[in-house]
C-alpha cells in the first residue's frame, strides 16, 4: 500500500530499524469509527499475522499528567494534558519495525500494522546479525500500582494550597530570597498484546512533591531542597514525606549553607553518603553501566557505552565485598516497578553486583539472547505510545546489612576524617562510566567521631570500581530509603524514563575530595 507525505511522518533510528508516525489528530470520541484498545490490539495482530510476522506485538497507552508549579508566591505553571495512542513492532526476517498513530479507529489499526511490517522489511535489507527473542511464555493479566488517594480525584485548589504554603513556610526565614515548587502527578493506562498470546492491562498511579529555597549573601547564593523522590503511589505521598513539615527547616539549611565554608580541594576524605545523594551515584555508576545495550555497543548516547563488558561477567571486582547490588522492578511504589514491561515480560529481581562481583545486566529479550540467558529481565520500556521499546534501568537497591548493620550516627562516630553529604547535586561521568565526579545538595564536616560545622561547594571524583571498593560500612533496613528520577534520558531520539534507587546510608573510605564553584 501506498502513503503520501502528509499522511505519515518517517523516521530513521538506530539499529537499521525504520520509524512510522501517523500525523492525525487526537483521538475523538465521537468518530463512528472508534475503536477501542482491545479492538485496536486484535485488528493489529490479526493483519500482522496475515502478513506474516515473525512476531508482533502493540501497546495501546493513555498518559495522563499533572503539574502545578510555583515561584515566590505565586503560581506560575498550572498543567493537566492527556494523550492517547497506539504502537505496533514487528518482527520480521531478523529485523524490527515500528509505527504509531494517535488514531484509535480500525482503519488505522491495519495501516499501521502494515506500515510496521513494511519497515521491518525494509530494515531486513540493512540488517547483517538477525534478531532473535529469548522465550517468554503468554501472560492474561491486569496490574494496577496500589495507593490509597487517587491525586486527580484532589481538588485542584487544595493542591495550590498546598505548594503556595509550603512556598510561604521558606520565604518566612529571614535570608531566602526565593523559593520554588510544586507537584508532578502521572497517571498511565496500557495495554499490551502480542502475536504470542499475551494481553495484558496496567494501570500506574505516580506523585512527585518537591521544592527548594535560595539564600543569597556576599556575593553568592546558594540552595537546598526536600529530600522526597517520586514514587509509585496516590496523593498520600504528600503527607507521608512531610511537605509542610520539613519546609522550615530547608529553608534554615539554605541560609546556613550560604554561609559555610567552601569545601575542601585536593585531599582524601572519608565520605558518608545519606540514601538521598547516594541514589545518583548509583544511577550513573551501576544502572547506566550495566544496561546491556550499552555493553555491546547497541547504545552510545548520552554518556556512552560501558566498560563492565561481558567477558568481565563474573569476575569484575565491582566493590568490596559487602557490596550487594539488586536490580528490581517489583519493590511496591518504586518508580520503575510494574508487573510486565513493554515487550510482555513479566518482572522480577536479579542480582548485579553480588560480594562486590559483577553479576548481571538488565536486558530486553533481544539482547538476552546475546549472551545465552534463558529469559529477559524485563527492562524494556517506552516512554510513550510512540516511542519503540528500548531498555531502561530498573529500580537498583543497594542491599543493606543485617542485625548488626551500623546506623548513620554510628557511622559518623566511627568517622575521624569526612564528610557527610546530603541529596543529589551535579553529577559528570566519562563515556564508559569509568571516571566520575559528583557534588550533592548538603555536605557536613564530620570531625573525631562528630557533625560539625556545614560546607558548601563539594565535590568528589572516583573510578567507579575504586569507588565501590572503597566502601567499608552499609547501614541496615530501618534506615534504608528509596529515591530517584522521573526524567531519565536515553535513545535517540530520546527517550525519558523514571526509576528509583534504594540505599541505606553507606560509608565510602579515602575518597579525592576537590572544591566547585558549580
Amino acid at each position: 500500500m501506498s502513503f503520501t507525505r502528509r499522511q505519515f511522518l518517517w523516521v530513521v533510528g538506530t539499529g537499521s530499524v525504520l520509524a512510522g508516525i501517523q500525523c492525525a489528530s487526537q483521538r475523538d470520541p465521537a468518530r463512528r469509527d472508534a475503536a477501542s484498545p482491545e479492538e485496536i490490539a486484535d485488528l493489529v495482530l490479526r493483519r500482522l499475522r496475515q502478513r506474516g510476522a515473525d512476531y508482533g506485538d502493540v501497546r495501546v497507552c493513555t498518559y495522563r499528567y499533572q503539574e502545578i508549579h510555583a515561584e515566590n508566591r505565586s503560581l506560575k505553571r498550572l498543567a493537566d494534558n492527556e494523550h492517547s495512542g497506539f504502537g505496533v513492532r514487528a518482527l520480521v526476517r531478523g529485523a524490527w519495525g515500528f509505527a504509531a498513530s494517535p488514531v484509535h479507529a480500525a482503519a488505522a489499526a491495519e495501516q499501521i500494522a502494515d506500515l510496521a511490517f513494511d519497515i521491518a522489511v525494509a530494515s531486513s535489507m540493512l540488517r547483517s546479525d538477525p534478531v532473535a527473542l529469548v522465550p517468554e511464555e503468554a501472560h492474561r493479566d491486569t496490574w494496577t500500582s496500589s495507593f490509597e488517594q487517587d491525586p486527580f480525584a484532589v481538588p485542584l485548589d487544595h493542591k495550590c494550597e498546598l505548594v503556595l504554603g509550603v512556598i510561604d513556610k521558606m520565604l518566612s526565614v529571614d535570608g531566602v530570597t526565593r523559593a520554588h515548587g510544586g507537584m508532578n502527578f502521572d497517571h498511565e493506562r496500557k495495554l499490551f498484546a502480542s502475536t504470542e498470546g499475551s494481553l495484558i492491562h496496567q494501570e500506574i498511579v505516580r506523585t512527585e512533591p518537591y521544592y527548594r529555597a535560595f539564600a543569597t549573601a556576599g556575593g553568592d547564593t546558594q540552595s537546598r531542597s526536600l529530600e522526597s523522590y517520586p514514587l509509585n503511589i496516590g496523593f498520600e505521598h504528600i503527607a507521608q514525606c512531610g511537605y509542610l513539615e520539613h519546609a522550615e527547616r530547608v529553608a534554615r539549611e539554605a541560609v546556613e549553607k550560604v554561609s559555610a565554608a567552601e569545601g575542601p580541594a585536593g585531599v582524601r576524605k572519608d565520605l558518608i553518603l545519606t540514601p538521598s545523594h547516594l541514589w545518583l551515584t548509583m544511577h550513573e555508576s551501576v544502572g547506566h553501566p550495566t544496561e546491556l545495550d550499552r555493553v555491546l555497543g547497541y547504545e552510545a548516547n548520552f554518556a556512552g557505552t560501558s566498560f563492565a563488558t561481558p567477558d568481565l561477567l563474573g569476575t569484575l571486582q565491582y566493590g568490596s565485598p559487602i557490596v550487594n547490588l539488586v536490580a528490581d522492578r517489583t519493590t511496591p511504589h518504586a518508580r520503575g516497578t510494574v508487573a510486565y514491561d513493554d515487550e510482555g515480560v513479566k518482572t522480577t529481581q536479579w542480582d548485579i553486583v553480588r560480594n562486590g562481583i559483577l553479576v548481571g545486566y538488565g536486558t530486553n529479550r533481544e539482547t538476552a539472547t546475546r549472551l545465552g540467558m534463558p529469559r529477559s529481565t524485563a527492562c524494556a520500556h517506552a516512554d510513550s505510545w510512540r516511542s519503540i521499546p528500548i531498555i531502561r534501568i530498573p529500580n537498583i537497591m543497594l542491599e543493606p546489612k543485617g542485625r548488626d548493620a551500623p546506623t548513620l550516627d554510628e557511622m559518623i562516630a566511627d568517622t575521624r576524617d569526612g564528610i557527610l553529604i546530603d541529596g543529589s547535586g551535579s553529577s559528570s561521568i566519562d563515556q564508559q562510566r569509568r571516571n566520575f565526579q559528583f557534588g550533592g545538595d548538603a555536605f557536613w564536616e564530620i570531625r573525631d567521631g562528630k557533625r560539625t560545622r556545614m560546607l558548601k561547594n563539594v565535590t568528589y571524583h572516583a573510578m567507579t570500581t575504586d569507588f565501590w571498593g572503597a566502601c567499608d560500612a552499609i547501614g541496615g533496613e530501618a534506615e534504608f530509603r528509596l529515591y530517584g528520577t522521573r526524567h531519565c534520558g536515553k535513545g535517540e531520539p530520546s527517550q525519558s524514563a523514571q526509576m528509583s534507587t534504594g540505599a541505606p546510608p553507606a560509608r565510602f573510605r579515602g575518597i579525592e575530595v576537590g572544591g566547585s564553584e558549580a
